[in-house]
């Protein structure tokens, strides 16, 4: 009697399903922490007025959260077609391409929000490391480290060469001091701060550790008429 095959079929539905069920379980737990600031911006959002809605906070995450049916919808037609070329991983690759500009364009969008004397008030620096860290409290670290930590979580899975906590992490960086430099050089009125750069970065290279077990797994499988 051979008893070989049915634990070698078992871990491939599982490896398919365990990232799409943290995304979905990261979306629920977010929308849950946030619901009632989400509705305060609802009538400006379904209204489709810009004030009042992508100029908010609230705003952008409620965006977010209705577009996720368009976001599944491009995940399924890229995997679809990857199916179509043979593509083992199709969609792990997919649901990674997707993720990482879905969770990572509303975050940048916020840090590039102008404040209140923007255009007027000079650009501002903080280099010193640590300092600005005490004053931002759990929501504002909180924050920071969600900004790239689906840049984190789907890099590597899509691109072998970031396969690498540390390219993660320096990718992270490298993302965040462009965003700092945006933030000067267009005196959006915000502080731009080494501390929201290694926060930004630590929240990067977590999110690659929660997905280190589907790196292997998607990547190296991809033939290059795919990509």
């Amino acid at each position: 009697m051979n008893h070989s095959a049915s634990p070698s079929a078992s871990p491939r539905p599982a490896r398919r399903i365990a990232p799409i069920g943290l995304v979905a379980i990261g979306l629920a737990g977010a929308v849950f922490a946030v619901r009632r600031p989400l509705m305060m911006s609802a009538p400006a959002c379904l209204s489709g007025r810009w004030h009042g809605c992508y100029d908010t906070e609230n705003g952008v995450l409620l965006m977010t959260l209705v577009a996720v049916p368009l976001a599944a919808l491009a995940v399924w037609a890229l995997a679809a077609g990857r199916r179509a070329a043979g593509v083992t991983s199709a969609w792990q690759v997919s649901l990674a391409e997707v993720g990482m500009v879905y969770g990572t364009v509303p975050f940048v969008w916020m840090t590039m929000m102008p404040g209140p004397g923007a255009g007027i008030v000079p650009g501002r620096v903080s280099l010193v490391p640590l300092r600005d860290l005490v004053t931002m409290g759990p929501i504002g670290i909180g924050g920071n480290l969600l900004v790239f930590a689906a840049l984190g979580c789907f890099a590597p899975v899509r691109f072998a060469a970031l396969a690498s906590v540390p390219r993660i992490l320096a990718l992270g960086a490298a993302c965040s001091i462009l965003v700092e430099t945006a933030q000067y050089a267009l005196q959006l009125d915000r502080v731009s701060s080494v501390d929201d750069v290694l926060v930004n970065a630590a929240g990067a290279g977590l999110a690659a550790l929660a997905s280190r077990p589907w790196w292997r797994t998607a990547v190296h499988r991809i033939p290059v008429c795919a990509y």
